[in-house]
């Protein structure tokens, strides 16, 4: 789907679960989200096990991490979606919310990363997303609060989250 016009609310976004269903993301509307293009072949894959602590840490008091899996950075995920929701459950015991792939830059852009992107800049003001492992945290209201990059770990992002609970 060529990219669109920056959506109003993310909850006006709909996405494909790792299993197929067609997801609103209205149906996360009250619960802090931590969303993040994942990969299963990348120098910060072991980064899956830190966001599912964070998530066991924080979902019961709201907390809903989302993973989209991208292969839009040295074909980092290649594998089919079967094969990445059997991945992440065996190697990382993922129980968040997986999603199908999706692209986070170029004209095919998925309009939840069109909405993130506008939201939150990057480094020197750049909306393109650099690598896999780009986290965004998302408020109770919709309200993108912040964009951590690859680098950043999971397991830093803490006080960050608690701040948004």
């Amino acid at each position: 789907m060529p990219t669109a016009s920056v959506p109003i609310s993310l909850y006006d976004i709909t996405a494909r679960s790792i299993d197929g269903a067609t997801v609103p993301l209205e149906q996360y509307k009250g619960s802090v989200l931590l969303i993040v293009n994942v990969a299963s072949q990348c120098v910060f894959t072991g980064q899956y096990a830190q966001l599912q602590t964070l998530y066991d840490e924080y979902k019961q008091r709201g907390l809903v991490v989302l993973g989209f899996p991208c292969n839009q950075f040295g074909s980092q995920e290649s594998k089919s979606e079967g094969e990445i929701k059997e991945f992440c459950s065996l190697k990382y015991n993922v129980t968040f919310p997986m999603f199908s792939k999706v692209e986070v830059n170029g004209p095919n852009t998925h309009p939840l990363y069109v909405f993130l992107k506008s939201k939150a800049k990057g480094v020197l003001g750049s909306e393109s997303i650099k690598w896999n492992f780009t986290k965004f945290l998302v408020g109770r209201d919709g309200t993108v609060l912040g964009r951590y990059s690859s680098t950043y770990s999971p397991k830093s992002m803490s006080r960050a989250v608690e701040k948004a609970i």
